[in-house]
């Protein structure tokens, strides 16, 4: 079972969900698209690591709440005490910013301004939830048998994580304010300096 398995076992052996609510609990811990999702539910409850319950709804489609088996919880179990592989980031928005010098200042500085707006919005977003877990079980009560502990420590991860690239972003926007402002300076020098050659030539 690949990964994504065992991010769907985790967020399952919470608490029981549809497949819908599911791709919202995975962005946390190992985002995936509905195409990716589905047909690995249908796989793992075929193999016994999950059931569902189809739940009739009169004014919306009929789902399935998909909750995790005995034989689920013990293959997590099992994979939890094993040591991870090692973390693959993959991000568009780096592969821009690596190749930013062949932007313009104007397109640049919308490009991390806008990664700023969302990692913000997100990160209050994260806020909500994690206001939610303190409310519920207390900040300082939450033990770490507890399951909610996994998701409370992550959130607050994800948060500092994000908090941390919103201020990188801002210091990139200060190197970019900053070598502007040096080429005004310099361009300044220059034009003052050709004026002094232009007076020195015309008293000579």
């Amino acid at each position: 079972m690949n990964t994504l398995g065992y991010a769907i076992l985790s967020s399952l052996g919470r608490n029981p969900c549809s497949g819908y609510q599911l791709v919202r609990y995975l962005e946390v811990l190992w985002p995936a698209k509905h195409s990716q999702i589905y047909p690995l539910l249908t796989k793992m409850e075929k193999n016994g690591l999950l059931e569902f319950e189809h739940i009739e709804q009169t004014s919306k489609p009929d789902k399935k709440i998909y909750s995790i088996t005995e034989k689920g919880r013990e293959t997590l179990e099992k994979w939890v005490t094993e040591l991870p592989s090692d973390p693959i980031i993959r991000d568009e928005f780096f592969i821009k910013i690596y190749s930013i010098w062949l932007s313009n200042e104007e397109n640049a500085k919308k490009l991390i301004q806008d990664r700023i707006s969302k990692l913000e919005q997100t990160v209050a977003l994260r806020e909500e939830n994690i206001a939610k877990i303190e409310q519920a079980h207390g900040k300082n009560g939450l033990e770490m048998t507890s399951k909610h502990f996994g998701g409370y420590i992550l959130f607050n991860r994800r948060n500092r994580l994000d908090e941390e690239e919103i201020s990188w972003c801002k210091w990139v926007l200060n190197l970019i304010e900053k070598a502007k402002l040096n080429n005004l300076l310099l361009g300044i020098m220059v034009g003052k300096l050709n004026i002094i050659i232009q007076d020195t030539t015309l008293i000579y």
